[in-house]
């Protein structure tokens, strides 16, 4: 069950954040915004084009002191990284269940007093024509509102946008999301498809 894996999640105390600042700082990143004061909402990774986005996006939580959850495929929590994966914040899914996770992390929305899950809607590292729309089904679900993330490699910034509820008409949101990230370039931004969905 996806629930199982709640009770960890990566650390938000002061030493964590300050070395992920420092971390950052040295490399020559900065963070930009700040977590939203809520205790429940999806937030979005992207663009996820690069191996590097999962590290980069770790240390940026890290240094907003946010507590992160993330889907996870269930190989990637084999031994020895099983409990590393877990103190990260990461929920291992069998993607043979695919259709059911989503019921299930509306699930673990409801039965928490407080989860952040991050999802990438693109869903791979890879070039694809189509987001991935389970996070919007999961929050208007769960009705917790959809926060978005970036990591910009252009001008080496990663941190926390806007905040909005769905609306119900997703072709219009995503309208709003692909303009948030017009800006915003990945690491390979050739592969990144922008909030394109299939309607």
């Amino acid at each position: 069950m996806l629930n199982k894996g709640l009770s960890h999640g990566l650390s938000t105390n002061k030493f964590m954040s300050w070395i992920s600042r420092v971390f950052l700082k040295t490399i020559g990143w900065h963070v930009e915004g700040i977590g939203p004061d809520i205790k429940k909402y999806v937030l979005v990774a992207a663009p996820h084009t690069s191996n590097w986005d999962f590290p980069m996006t770790l240390a940026v939580a890290s240094a907003l002191k946010l507590k992160i959850h993330w889907l996870g495929k269930a190989t990637m929590f084999c031994w020895p990284f099983r409990t590393a994966m877990l103190w990260l914040g990461g929920i291992p899914v069998n993607r043979d269940q695919a259709n059911n996770i989503v019921g299930q992390s509306i699930q673990a929305f409801q039965k928490m007093d407080e989860l952040i899950m991050l999802i990438a809607p693109e869903g791979t590292r890879k070039k694809v024509n189509y987001w991935k729309t389970g996070f919007y089904r999961i929050a208007q679900g769960a009705n917790v509102p959809i926060v978005l993330a970036f990591m910009d490699y252009r001008r080496k910034a990663g941190g926390i946008g806007p905040t909005f509820y769905p609306t119900g008409n997703m072709e219009e949101d995503m309208l709003y999301i692909k303009a948030f990230y017009a800006n915003i370039t990945g690491k390979r931004h050739s592969q990144f498809s922008n909030a394109a969905v299939k309607f």
